[in-house]
């Protein structure tokens, strides 16, 4: 796959990621439940890593380890706001 091609698959995840973000928000703004606050918060993280990890391997360091680390926090704020909502109640 050409660098373009690859440079516009992940400019179309990071608007899908943050199109998601925009989404939770709105059901949080509805609801006011945390569950969609954080799953929002994840989200706009998911995108800001694809977008950092984009502009890294153009540079030659798409191997850093905080750029993967941003993906693991995201997962894990996933996992705490489910726990979170099971838990509650």
């Amino acid at each position: 796959m050409g660098d373009a091609l690859k440079a516009l698959v992940s400019g179309a995840m990071v608007m899908g990621y943050l199109t998601a973000g925009l989404f939770f928000l709105r059901f949080w703004r509805d609801t006011r439940d945390r569950l969609f606050a954080v799953f929002a918060a994840a989200f706009w993280l998911l995108a800001v890593q694809r977008g950092v990890l984009t502009v890294a391997a153009h540079q030659g360091h798409e191997a850093s380890v905080w750029i993967y680390a941003l993906r693991l926090l995201a997962f894990v704020l996933i996992l705490y706001a489910v726990v979170d909502k099971n838990r509650a109640g």
